[in-house]
């Protein structure tokens, strides 16, 4: 067997554009899976915690704003109409989160937290941001 003694490498050029071609399309890709979480509504000032946790479930969402105003996904209730709406989600076992703004009344947050309790929901959070933030 006989090996030949002067092989020459020719140099060759590298194209890129198939290199660009993946690297604009993965660009879309990630923009376009990744998720913005924007909250629409009320604008409220949450109280900071150090050991809040994400919370993952589909919830129903009350809102109290600074003047002690009660809404319900958006929509502003009166505390017998939101009663109806507890015992709704109730039945259907759906977890509850309260958005309090830092500056509404502690005595309004308790009340809805007992006529939740007294409905029979067992599953109360109450929204906090990160105390970083």
């Amino acid at each position: 067997m006989r090996f030949k003694r002067g092989v020459e490498f020719e140099k060759g050029q590298l194209d890129i554009a198939p290199l660009i071609d993946v690297v604009f399309l993965l660009l879309i890709f990630f923009m376009l899976t990744s998720s913005y979480i924007f909250q629409p509504g009320i604008k409220i000032n949450l109280p900071k915690a150090v050991t809040s946790e994400v919370i993952q479930e589909e919830n129903l969402v009350i809102t109290i704003n600074a003047r002690g105003v009660v809404s319900l996904n958006n929509r502003q209730l009166s505390l017998d109409q939101l009663r109806s709406h507890l015992e709704k989600a109730k039945k259907d076992n759906r977890p509850l989160l309260i958005k309090a703004d830092r500056q509404a009344s502690l005595g309004k947050v308790v009340q809805i937290w007992d006529m939740s309790r007294e409905v029979g929901l067992t599953q109360i959070n109450i929204a906090t941001s990160e105390a970083g933030q």
